[in-house]
């Protein structure tokens, strides 16, 4: 089924109003799910809304919190996110590093004790948006091995970079660093496919692609095998030190997937480069990546953040897709 924008958007709000969000709270957090759902990226918005609502039944999210700064030097914050909802407190963290990079070329805000900040390809898109280069990531529950062990030690910690351009037409990667989100794992189980590629192992100990079947082992691969493990640890590393705030490992002893530490890094190109020639440099790239042949005939090499906005067209005319199971669920809310 299809659902419209404003009907999403809508119902979506009336929901977190029943919670403790104040109207205009609940609103800017229906436009994230709403959003994340009309660029396509349905395991963190539609898909991802009641399991977001059982957070904050359970205590887990804090409706009322807003973060605060807790050490300022410079063009380096560290601020705490008090455990409130996830998506606005690291926009607000965001929109604090692009004030900091305006203001010196680069801002860093260490956000800690924030919740799941749902699509993290958000911010580097608010990043791009205000003419600036993001960096950024989030460290997780653990939910994958370490490459060569068995058992859950480290987190699939997801990892942003974008790259603006005047059209709009920025380059986002979103990626988490597993092969596979859990995210994408549920939508393509509620769908009844199976991965394109393997993405994990069985509860036989074999690789498979079927997501269902990751799901119980929590065996996902790390993106790249060891390099995907390697980078996961100096992530959470990095995210635990700058916020003093909770790794990995101790975000496993809570109820909850909460209190997680995050990092937003921004870049002001203009301290360096006019705007003309930062997208010379961007589309001469960009161009050359796209003008390369095709693996399969009449299909595209698109770039990182191309299909998003394709995507976003049509859900915006033809109404944003939506499994039955989900809508049920959201409807029971």
């Amino acid at each position: 089924m299809r659902v419209k924008y404003e009907e999403l958007l809508n119902r979506f709000q009336e929901i977190l109003m029943g919670r403790g969000f104040t109207e205009d709270y609940a609103k800017t957090a229906a436009a994230v799910f709403a959003g994340n759902s009309l660029d396509g990226i349905y395991s963190h918005g539609v898909n991802r809304f009641p399991k977001i609502v059982e957070d904050i039944d359970i205590g887990a999210i804090n409706p009322a919190a807003k973060p605060t700064c807790e050490l300022a030097m410079g063009a380096i914050e560290r601020w705490d996110g008090h455990r409130g909802f996830g998506p606005l407190n690291a926009r607000l963290a965001m929109e604090r590093a692009i004030e900091l990079a305006k203001e010196y070329g680069v801002g860093v805000v260490a956000l800690g004790n924030n919740n799941h900040w749902l699509r993290g390809g958000s911010y580097g898109w608010q990043a791009a948006n205000a003419g600036c280069i993001g960096i950024c990531w989030s460290n997780t529950t653990p939910n994958m091995p370490a490459w060569g062990g068995k058992d859950i030690k480290i987190g699939n910690n997801p990892l942003v970079l974008s790259v603006p351009r005047s059209s709009g037409q920025h380059m986002v990667v979103d990626c988490a660093l597993s092969q596979f989100s859990y995210g994408k794992l549920e939508e393509t189980r509620l769908k009844g496919q199976r991965l394109p590629v393997i993405g994990g192992y069985d509860s036989q100990g074999n690789l498979t692609t079927d997501p269902g079947e990751i799901e119980k082992t929590q065996r996902v691969l790390p993106m790249g095998y060891w390099k995907g493990s390697g980078l996961s640890i100096a992530l959470d590393l990095i995210a635990t030190v700058l916020t003093n705030a909770n790794s990995v490992k101790k975000i496993g002893t809570f109820q909850a997937e909460t209190g997680l530490s995050q990092v937003m890094i921004v870049i002001d190109p203009s301290k360096f480069n006019t705007p003309e020639e930062t997208d010379a440099i961007a589309d001469e790239i960009l161009a050359d990546i796209k003008s390369s042949v095709p693996m399969e005939e009449g299909k595209a090499v698109r770039y990182p953040g191309e299909r998003e906005m394709r995507t976003r067209e049509e859900n915006l005319r033809d109404g944003i897709p939506v499994i039955d199971e989900v809508w049920e669920k959201i409807s029971r809310l």
